[in-house]
């Protein structure tokens, strides 16, 4: 059976590789597209050619493949390359799709097939597309979180136009950062230690989303070591599955953590493991190896450091399978050899209170959170500070994250930016070049939510139907200022809410006994309130936390502090195509096909 599905696609010439082609077993980056491991997708990024290589490896097929991009997930203004046959010849094409999901054909053929054909595991495709294509139909590869799409279709079709993408039954969505950085490996220790932090046989619960979190501790009297890697473990056949992976270090203010193990949000769970939220490592699916500087090391037990971890693992199980179980985790490489520096992470954004909030109804409503020039100029060395990698991190309604940095008033480069953040694919990315922040700098965190679907305000905080703006900066040297965020200053977020009360006629509650949380869900949400809550957030001075690392703030005035003033911001890029081209009608690469064998 398995041989005659993947006869249906056997291929027996296409076109030639270029010599600049890559290799089939040379990609570097591999992901499942699907929750049973049909459809493969692996690639390589060409910085140099502003290109992506993509290969999908089709276990099984009958009549053909969609895959491609959308700015969030869906089928809808989705930007396609498309395999499909009408039961005699097949065809390949660069597709699009309207607000609809009716499929056309794209007069740029901007997705380049190279190759098709079978290889002892199934179809192989080597296709090839441009980071931006002066398309408006295409979608523009860029940094960060990239919704891959796809779809198999099981019935011949008469043409492109006659696939009815509502109809196809195995279908959906990957996210994966397409853009990786090229990064030198460094040169590791020679008496590297390896532990590996792992789920317990966990049996995959047949439901879509679990968090299953996990207590695992340190030997006694482990002394202070440097991690300088860590790397997935990945259970054979859950590699679908385990969507993405996090090891927490818990606080040391408690000498003993539960062994809890079980879902993260179950009513079970020791409320003592909402302690344990230092970040040791992170990954997600399609994420390689995780590489310190050569210079660094993140620091791993010793005196002043809790024992304890809590791991957590996100599953994605949308088929619902039963039975499935799974020892994943992270293997840490560590080593005694202390390298120069300590490496440190820094929270950015916004402190988690609810006097940050965004009003239900949202597109795109804008949160900042600084940490300002009197905060770095106080805290850092002279020298200042490296950074290397960062973990974006909102709750559900976050749609885009950013961290500039400014430098005398002057916006001097992106730290990091997302613009299609999803919280549910969260990993701390090697930037493509270490940024440097000196005594004096500004560092701006900028969120974009969406509340379309939500009738209260959402307000900051620690629950998941709360929201975060934070961005977890790795650097080195390692310094005392672990949180460096603000919020709006409570004084006129309660000047707004006697606005609100005076112009509405409405009951809003300002009572002293009111809390933010309550006073904002009495706000009517007419267009007049959410104009004043915007400019309140714009220009309304902000108290800073500027804390060290045991919670007390820096010597200084914190609260009812000016906003810091940017005088020159970054030009936006400038585009390089023209608006006046022409394309005359396209046409699909006729594919050659064996015919299946019969059955």
């Amino acid at each position: 059976m398995y041989f005659t599905l993947v006869a249906a696609f056997l291929v027996v010439l296409v076109v030639a590789l270029h010599g600049t082609d890559p290799r089939e077993n040379n990609f570097l980056y591999r992901v499942p597209l699907d929750p049973q491991g049909l459809l493969e997708l692996s690639w390589n990024v060409s910085y140099c050619q502003e290109e992506v290589h993509f290969q999908i490896l089709a276990r099984e097929l009958k009549y053909g493949i969609l895959f491609g991009m959308s700015d969030r997930g869906g089928f809808q203004n989705a930007d396609l390359a498309v395999l499909w046959s009408d039961g005699h010849q097949s065809y390949f094409a660069d597709a699009w799709s309207d607000q609809d999901g009716r499929l056309h054909i794209d007069s740029q053929q901007n997705y380049k097939l190279l190759s098709a054909h079978k290889t002892a595991e199934g179809l192989s495709l080597l296709f090839k597309r441009a980071f931006s294509t002066c398309d408006p139909k295409d979608y523009l590869i860029e940094e960060g979180t990239v919704h891959l799409i796809y779809g198999i279709l099981e019935k011949p079709v008469l043409s492109l136009q006659a696939i009815d993408m509502s109809a196809i039954l195995r279908k959906g969505l990957q996210r994966v950062q397409l853009l990786k950085p090229s990064i030198k490996i460094p040169t590791l220790p020679g008496n590297l230690k390896t532990m590996e932090i792992r789920a317990a046989d966990v049996e995959i619960p047949s439901q879509e989303t679990t968090y299953w979190c996990s207590i695992q501790e340190l030997p006694d009297n482990f002394p202070k070591h440097h991690i300088v890697m860590y790397e997935p473990v990945i259970t054979e056949g859950n590699e679908a599955l385990v969507h993405h992976m996090e090891v927490f270090q818990c606080t040391a203010h408690f000498n003993t953590f539960p062994h809890y193990n079980g879902p993260c949000d179950s009513k079970m769970k020791p409320e003592r493991l909402n302690y344990c939220r230092h970040v040791l490592a992170a990954w997600a699916m399609g994420a390689q190896a995780f590489y310190y500087p050569e210079e660094a090391g993140l620091v791993f037990g010793g005196p002043g450091s809790s024992r304890y971890m809590r791991l957590e693992i996100h599953y994605h199980n949308p088929l619902e399978l039963k039975g499935r179980h799974d020892s994943s985790g992270i293997r840490l490489y560590y080593t005694a050899s202390l390298r120069r520096y300590d490496a440190g992470i820094m929270e950015l954004g916004l402190v988690y209170t609810p006097g940050m909030a965004i009003p239900p109804g949202e597109s795109h409503f804008y949160l900042t959170g600084y940490c300002t020039d009197k905060c770095t100029q106080l805290a850092l060395p002279p020298s200042g500070i490296h950074i290397f990698a960062s973990q974006l991190h909102t709750h559900l309604t976050g749609r885009s994250v950013e961290t500039v940095l400014s430098r005398g008033g002057r916006e001097v480069e992106i730290v990091n930016i997302d613009r299609h953040y999803s919280p549910h694919f969260q990993e701390i990315r090697m930037l493509k070049k270490v940024v440097s922040v000196l005594p004096g700098d500004v560092l701006r965190t900028t969120c974009v939510y969406n509340t379309e679907d939500r009738t209260q305000a959402t307000v900051g905080g620690f629950g998941i139907m709360e929201e975060m703006c934070v961005n977890y900066i790795h650097y080195y040297p390692q310094t005392e200022l672990e949180l460096c965020k603000s919020a709006v200053d409570l004084g006129y977020l309660h000047r707004y809410f006697n606005l609100v009360n005076r112009f509405n006629n409405e009951d809003v509650c300002t009572c002293p006994e009111a809390s933010v949380t309550q006073q904002f869900a009495s706000v009517p949400w007419n267009s007049f309130n959410r104009d004043v809550l915007k400019s309140l957030y714009d220009f309304a001075p902000i108290s800073m936390h500027c804390n060290k690392s045991s919670a007390e703030l820096f010597p200084g005035e914190w609260e009812h502090q000016p906003l810091p003033k940017i005088t020159e911001a970054l030009p936006e890029p400038q585009s390089r195509c023209e608006s006046s081209l022409l394309h005359l009608p396209a046409s699909p690469t006729l594919v050659k096909l064996d015919k299946a064998a019969s059955k």
